[in-house]
Order: C-alpha cells, then structure tokens, then sequence
C-alpha cells in the first residue's frame, strides 16, 4: 500500500468490472474478452452466447480498443509485495532491544591520595591537576577528596537520576568488595556502573590488576580485575580512568576467554578505558587531570573552549535555549556516527538499551576525538571502530561555531532572542536528496538518527514525518531500518497530539509499520493509541483511502488480541464501521472499494472468537449491512464480507472431544435466527465466481458446521441413509448439467432437513427455516 498508490487506487477502479460472477468459472481470457464485449454492447454479448463468434466480429475487433486483462489495482500491485532489499531475511526483525535495562546502582572508586604522587609517575610542569573541574590543590586534600566525590555523582545523577549512588574515597580492597556487594545486592538484576579513577595510584599491573590502599595508607594493595567481576557479577559497566587502562580490558578479555564464561560475562559486560595499555594519561596543563572522566560525563565541556562553557544561557534539556540546542545537536550527531559505523545489533545494546550507558557511550566517541590530539587512544569493550575522523565532526563544528557567534549578544542582553542553527534544516535537505536518488540497493542515508531527533522538534516535525513516510514508502527494508534506529517510541508518542496536519502522516506511518511487525500492536493498546485511529476513521475530513489505512491499524491490533478487542469494544468501533458499511451504496463507483475491504476485515477481526463483540454485532443488525456487499464488483470486497460473515457464527467446541453436550442449551432462538440468516446470505455467493470468495465462503460454512455439529450430524445422518440398494444412487449431483443454459444449484437437489429422535426435536424445527 504505497502513500501515491492510494491516490492512484481511486482511478484504477474506473476499469470495467464483470458483472455476472458465474461466468467466470469458464476460461479467464474468455471471460475478460466477452465482458468487455458484454459492458460496450449488451444485444452482442448475448447474440455471442447463442450463435458464437462471427467473422465479422472477429474482423471488427481489429478497429477496437485494445483489451487488456489482469489490470486491476490487485494485479498491479502482486509484484510490489514481493519482498526485496537489504532486510530480506528476517525482517520482522531485530530492531527491538530483547531486554530493556537500566543502571540501578553506581559506584565510584576515586583513589586520588592527594599530594602524594604514584612512584611509577614523573609529572611534567606545569601539568594537569583539575578533577571534576576542581583544583584539589587550593583546599585541604580530604575535602577536596570529598567534594570532587561529590561533584562526580552530581554529573552521573544528571542522566540517572534514580539510581543509587555509592562513593568511596581512597578506599580499602575490604571497602571495595562491601561496595560492590552491596551494589549488586541492590541493583539485583539491573546493571551495575563501577567508576574507577586511578590518578593517585601506580598503573594497572600485567595481569590486570589495580590498586587500592591499606587501612594505614602506608601501601599499594592490588585488586585482581576477576576478584572485582566476581563481585559485581553482571550486567555491568566498567569506566577505568587511568594509565595503561588497556591492561584491564585485555585481562578481562582473557579471563573471560579462559574461564569459558565468555558466553554471559563478556556480553553482559561493557568497560571504557582512558588509554591503551602502553599509553598514559595527558598530563598537559591544557587539559583537566581527568579529561576521559570529564568526556565521558559532560556532554559540551570538552568540545568547547573552556573560557566559554560556563557563560552559554540556557540548560542542557531545554531545547529552546543555546545550551539546550547544542547538546541536542550533539546528540544527533553522535547518534549519527554511531549508526553508520556499528552494526545495528550493537547500535541497539549500547545506544537504545539503557539510557546512562547511551550518554557514556556518546561521550565515549567525543572523548576518543578529543584525546587522540594529544596522542591517546580511548579504548572499549565491545570494540569500537575508529570515529574521530567521521565527517559529522565536522558538522558538528559548524553547528557549534554558528551558535556561539551568538553568544556576546546573548550576553550582553540576556533578553535577546536567540536565532536556531540551520543544521537540523540542512539536514532534513539532505535526506530529502537521498529519497529523490537513493534506493534499497544503495546504502543507507545517514541522517535517519537525525530524522528521529527532528521530531521532538514542533517547527520541524511536519517536514520530518513526510520525509519519514516516504522513506517508508520503499519497502520493508525501509520500515526495518527505521524501526532499527529507534523511531518507534517517538512515532508512539506522537499519537497524544491533537494536530490535524499530523493525523495523515501519523495513520500512513503506522500502516507501514503494523504492516511490518504485528506485535506493535500490544504497545498501541497499551497506550491507548488505538483511539487516534478510531477518530481518524469516523472523521469526515480524510479521505476514504486514508481511512482505509485507519482501518487497517485497526484490524491488526485486534488481529488475534484479546485485550485489544475489548479495547475496540470499549471505544465503540463496532458501531463505527458499521455506520460506513450503511452509508456505502452498493456498485456505486465514488466508494472506495479498499475502504470497504479493510472496514469488513477490521470488524471480522474484531469478534473473531469474542463472543460478547459477536452480540453487539448481531444486535446491530450486521449480517443485513453486509448482504449487499456480497453483489460488490470487487472480488476483494466480496471476499471480506464474507469473511466477516463468517467471523460473526459462533464456533462454539467441539462435543465430539469431551462428554459436555455440544450446543444445546447455549444457542437462543434469535441467536440461531441470525445465522440462518447468515448463512442464506452465503449460499447465495457459493457458486461466485472468484476463487478467493468461494474459499472464504467455505471457510465460513465449515465454522458454522464447526459450531453446530451435533445437530448437523444428526440431519447428515439421516441425509446420507440409502434409500435403495445402491448407495451411489442415493447420492444427489453437487453439479448436474441441464439442459438449458447453466448448471443447477445444490440445494435444488436436497431433501426436506429430516428430524431424527425425540431430543433433537425441537433442533430440528430450529433448522427447517435454513432451506425455505
């Protein structure tokens, strides 16, 4: 269902429909070339079912319109859902995280021993000495312990803020095993963060040890790194602040590796080192002490001249205001490089899964930037690619240089209106040039990250929504790769608006999405999203095929879900569509039949096996409203409303499994009336013409025979009893040829129903009326 091929649907049906959906049980050409013949010049078509073709017809045929079968909109559209693209195989696919999680509970390990240097270290002069941005040197060294404590968990809180925060100073192999057990013991099944900072203590050994204190502080007491993961246990997130960090990261790598663990711990275990194991930290006086810890936990300071950071207006989450705007530009390009260069399945674990360890891993990347100009290379497990050379750093630096121009005004009149920076624009400009020459064979465009930010933005968020649909509009690899980029929440979320520019966008995205993935269905409910579109389909303004869309949401979320039946009945859907279906005048060329199709479909998923929707249906009079269907020209529509017919009888169990008497004492009078009314109207297409009709009418039939078996083996019975010698004789023809024109019908060929026994009785008067 492509966004121009519901516009283009309205025209395809203006082609010529056979009228008489017997005769298209002969050949299919024939039938195509006589019912053209038939709609141009009625006395011909009938003067050729008597006398045959003539030579002056064949030579007449010469001078006609050229006739041109298996050119409706179903025929059009069969190759177009062939799957093709890079998402072939598997496409209802990875793209939602298995597990969500969240960091519960943190630990900070600062081992600092101020003003007193590690024996392994000679420091430059002047050298780095700012920790958490504070010189520990301009107060006393145990309160400048405490408050650059304090100062690091203040910086994590900002993006967990519900966490629980442990600190320990300086501390013990004893205080370190109390912390993480307590940790773990606290987190129980969420991840834990251990934050290590190792500035005051000699470098990590060979054997990936680090180093803690005794109680007198008179020693160096190493800390094996399997000791401390034995602890924590996982899931976990290392960050190791010091020189020669590699070494960790490769013992654990080994250790895991030897173990034969490696199949949870290394993947539920993330660490980020500060350098590799034959670098050391920066120590020039350009940078702070701790420029890794300071990347990873402040989104702007590091990529921004330090002189300048603390006097931008504004807050970081609040996109209106210069800071909020630079770090929302920050996150979208981060985003950006990470989706381009990580695999989808690792995009998804560190980017999407848990919120604090997509902050540290954005970070991770400014820090990589920032630190290999001064010769150390930031290390991670998992192992990331190199970044600092992408081309939307650079981006990034325009975006940058293009808001603080700003900043003296803003500073001189904090009153001053602050101008947004064009990069979102531009970029939305670039993936609307991807769309105009970009295809499944071509790679991915870049800025899908980026389209995904433009949405938490009003200004741009039409513009957003349209490109998004048409990149959607390409295919199932398209709403793949969207989904893998982590749009669904945001298109979720915007189901609470009230836009009226947003609902046909919105009602389009989610039919290519539900199109793809059934089981976003439980989130719709869940969120009440399934009343956006039941407005949306009783609204006047739409159109009929954007309400065709509309319906089908519909009819996935209830497709095989309970509670997202009951929530449908609640939200009076029922009634609903039944108002459109009465509205609808049947064969009148101006409704669309895709619209009845869906609005057919959606109420027979709605009281498939649910009984209490089966009532309210039978109760509004549906098998009425869609008798006149069944003479639509669309075999499609026919096909659905004999589905829904079908969907309406209730199946009821099998007695034949269990001693429990079948029907009797379940089916009241009006009950068993509407069904016979139901299927009278579907004996009526039995014989139609379209294979897909006849197999939903005996898909239909069998559900009645289903629900009402008892009573029907007892009539089979006495049917089937011979009435002479030979069996074969006391069968009835299902298809006698007479001697007219046509075939006979079955039932002019059946017996009076027989009531056999006295406790089927008065079944047996209930299904006389089935054959009057």
């Amino acid at each position: 269902m492509a966004l121009g091929d519901l516009m283009a649907s309205r025209f395809s049906q203006s082609s010529a429909a056979v009228s008489n959906h017997l005769d298209e049980c002969s050949n299919a050409e024939d039938v195509d070339l006589v019912g053209q013949r038939r709609d141009r010049d009625p006395d011909a078509a009938s003067s050729s079912y008597g006398n045959g073709a003539t030579t002056s017809t064949a030579t007449s045929m010469a001078y006609l319109p050229q006739t041109i079968v298996f050119c409706d909109f179903r025929h059009e559209d069969f190759e177009d859902c062939v799957p093709s693209g890079p998402s072939d195989s598997g496409l209802v696919s990875k793209w939602r995280p298995k597990d969500r999680m969240k960091t519960g509970c943190v630990a900070l390990v600062l081992c600092l021993n101020i003003s007193v240097d590690p024996p392994d270290v000679i420091k430059i002069s002047p050298c780095a000495r700012m920790e958490c941005w504070i010189d520990p040197f301009s107060m006393a060294p145990q309160k400048a312990l405490e408050t650059i404590g304090k100062t690091l968990s203040l910086q994590y809180e900002r993006w967990q803020p519900r966490a629980r925060y442990k600190i320990q100073l300086d501390p013990t192999v004893e205080e370190v095993k109390k912390l993480c057990t307590t940790c773990r013991k606290y987190a129980k099944s969420e991840r834990v963060l251990f934050h290590y900072n190792g500035h005051g203590v000699p470098k990590p050994t060979a054997n990936g040890e680090i180093w803690l204190f005794n109680k007198s502080y008179t020693q160096y007491i190493p800390l094996p790194i399997s000791d401390l993961d034995s602890w924590l246990k996982t899931p976990s997130i290392y960050v190791f602040d010091c020189s020669a960090a590699g070494m960790i990261v490769n013992s654990f790598i080994e250790e895991c590796g030897t173990s034969g663990s490696s199949g949870s711990s290394t993947r539920d275990c993330i660490l980020l080192a500060a350098c590799e194991a034959h670098e050391t930290i920066p120590q020039s006086a350009e940078f702070p002490a701790d420029v890794f810890t300071f990347c990873t936990r402040s989104l702007l300071r590091e990529s921004l001249d330090y002189s300048l950071i603390d006097r931008i207006p504004g807050r970081q989450n609040d996109r209106k205001t210069l800071l909020g705007e630079l770090n929302w530009i920050f996150t979208a390009v981060t985003d950006t490089i990470a989706w381009n260069v990580l695999p989808h399945d690792l995009f998804q674990r560190l980017f999407r899964q848990d919120l604090l360890v997509a902050s540290l891993f954005r970070n991770f990347l400014l820090a990589e930037r920032i630190m290999r100009s001064a010769n150390c290379s930031p290390i991670s497990y998992p192992i990331l690619p190199p970044t600092h050379q992408h081309h939307m750093w650079d981006a990034w630096d325009m975006a940058a240089e293009i808001c603080l121009s700003q900043l003296p005004t803003l500073v001189e009149d904090p009153n001053s209106d602050f101008q947004s920076s064009p990069f979102f624009t531009e970029q939305l400009t670039a993936f609307e040039v991807w769309l105009d020459h970009g295809s499944q064979h071509k790679k991915p465009p870049e800025q899908l990250p980026i389209v995904l930010q433009v949405l938490l933005s009003q200004c741009h968020r039409f513009r957003a929504l349209v490109l998004l649909g048409r990149f959607l509009d390409m295919g199932p690899w398209a709403v793949d790769l969207a989904l893998s980029v982590g749009i669904f929440p945001y298109v979720l979320k915007l189901l609470q608006t009230i836009t009226p520019e947003l609902q046909q966008i919105l009602v389009f995205i989610w039919t290519k999405i539900l199109a793809l993935d059934k089981s976003c269905q439980v989130d719709l409910v869940k969120d009440g999203g399934h009343t956006y579109f039941i407005r949306f389909l009783d609204s006047v303004e739409a159109y009929p095929e954007q309400r065709a869309m509309a319906a089908f949401v519909l009819a996935v979320i209830v497709d095989g879900h309970r509670r997202g039946q009951e929530a449908c009945i609640e939200a009076n859907l029922v009634h609903v569509c039944l108002k459109h279906l009465q509205s609808s005048t049947p064969n009148d060329g101006q409704t669309e039949p895709l619209f009845l199709q869906w609005l057919c479909l959606c109420l027979g998923k709605l009281w498939e096996d649910y009984t209490e929707a089966q009532i309210i249906g039978l109760q509004a009079d549906a098998p009425a409203i869609y008798a006149p269907l069944l003479s639509e020209p669309q075999p499609e529509v026919r096909a659905s409303a004999v589905f829904a017919l079908g969907t309406l009888v209730d199946v009821g169990f099998d007695s034949s499994r269990d001693d429990v008497g079948g029907d009797e004492g379940v089916d009241d009078d009006e009950k068993v009336k509407a069904e016979i009314c139901i299927v009278k109207s579907l004996l009526s297409v039995v014989s139609d013409g379209s294979p897909l009709v006849r197999a939903e009418v005996a898909v239909a039939l069998a559900r009645f025979a289903f629900g009402h078996n008892k009573h029907l083996k007892s009539i089979a019975a006495a049917y089937w009893k011979p009435q002479s010698n030979s069996m074969l004789s006391s069968l009835p023809s299902l298809a006698i040829k007479g001697t007219g024109s046509g075939y006979t019908t079955p039932t002019q060929y059946m017996g009076p129903l027989l009531r056999v026994g006295g406790e089927n009785q008065s079944a047996g008067q209930r299904w006389e009326g089935l054959h009057q």
